[in-house]
């Protein structure tokens, strides 16, 4: 279902690269910020824009640079401080500090932003499925799933859907295979590749690890953490495999004021998983926001 309120805009990152977002809500309504995962676009959130929108809220949920209908850097930089500065250069073109809502490596490039800027860049802070200790078989597991048609593609819309069964076998298969084109783009043989541009992963800059952590030391990104003043939920899916109870545990640690949420039944992709859930566990934690 189409929602009538959504707007396509352009908001812009570092150097002043065009992002592709939607934008719900009145524009003169406290600012949100939903930043994706590596490999997914800006529909990943579902109806969190709508639902955001509702309770007084202007959301911007944005297409990372490279991912969706965003563009392609001319350097092929897909370097985690390149995805911060394009959050920061967001955050700074609102009227006010915005919450930022990050999933993987939204949070990772969110934690980077605010580093050290206490309520300047951000209003409040959400990480979704992410803290800098994550697991390695949950970062293989994404990485295989993402280069495995990565060059190849899929000759069919059935076998896009396939895949993500494979990967996701707790989420039933769509009946309806039109909203993977969101997340698929037809090349000119015909086949379908995932939205993104293939240097994500395979540049200089790249890395196959979606949530940068990678190259994004566990002590660089618990460094980050440490310096976080503003209000922080984070929220797990229980399911996930990549960030573990003790994963949550130590982000809990390096940041004592953040509230936690574990979703029931939920995996690493957590609003695509329970998104009715994800959606309460945000709107409790916006509600209550000074």
């Amino acid at each position: 279902m189409t929602d009538t309120r959504r707007r396509r805009i352009d908001v812009f990152g570092r150097d002043g690269l065009r992002l592709s977002a939607d934008e719900f809500g009145d524009p003169g309504d406290p600012p949100v910020v939903l930043l994706h995962g590596g490999g997914q676009t800006r529909f990943a959130w579902e109806t969190t824009g709508g639902v955001l929108a509702d309770r007084g809220w202007h959301v911007l949920r944005v297409d990372l640079r490279g991912h969706g209908e965003s563009d392609w850097p001319e350097d092929g930089d897909y370097g985690p401080h390149a995805f911060a500065a394009d959050v920061r250069a967001i955050a700074t073109s609102l009227p006010k500090p915005p919450v930022l809502v990050g999933a993987s490596l939204g949070g990772v490039a969110s934690m980077l932003a605010i580093e050290g800027t206490d309520s300047t860049m951000a209003r409040a802070l959400v990480l979704v499925d992410v803290a800098p200790k994550i697991e390695e078989g949950g970062t293989q597991r994404i990485g295989a799933f993402m280069s495995e048609h990565m060059e190849s593609g899929f000759g069919s819309l059935e076998e896009v859907a396939d895949a993500v069964a494979a990967y996701n076998p707790h989420r039933p298969r769509p009946t309806d295979l039109s909203g993977l084109k969101k997340n698929v783009r037809q090349s000119d043989d015909g086949r379908w590749v995932w939205h993104w541009d293939p240097r994500f992963m395979s540049g200089k800059l790249g890395s196959r690890d979606e949530t940068r952590t990678s190259i994004v030391p566990q002590e660089r990104l618990s460094d980050a953490a440490r310096t976080i003043t503003v209000p922080t939920l984070l929220v797990r899916g229980r399911m996930s495999d990549l960030l573990s109870e003790e994963g949550a545990r130590d982000l809990l640690e390096l940041v004592p004021h953040a509230e936690f949420v574990d979703v029931d039944g939920a995996g690493h992709m957590v609003a695509g998983d329970k998104n009715d859930l994800f959606n309460g566990a945000i709107v409790s934690f916006l509600d209550r926001l000074d």
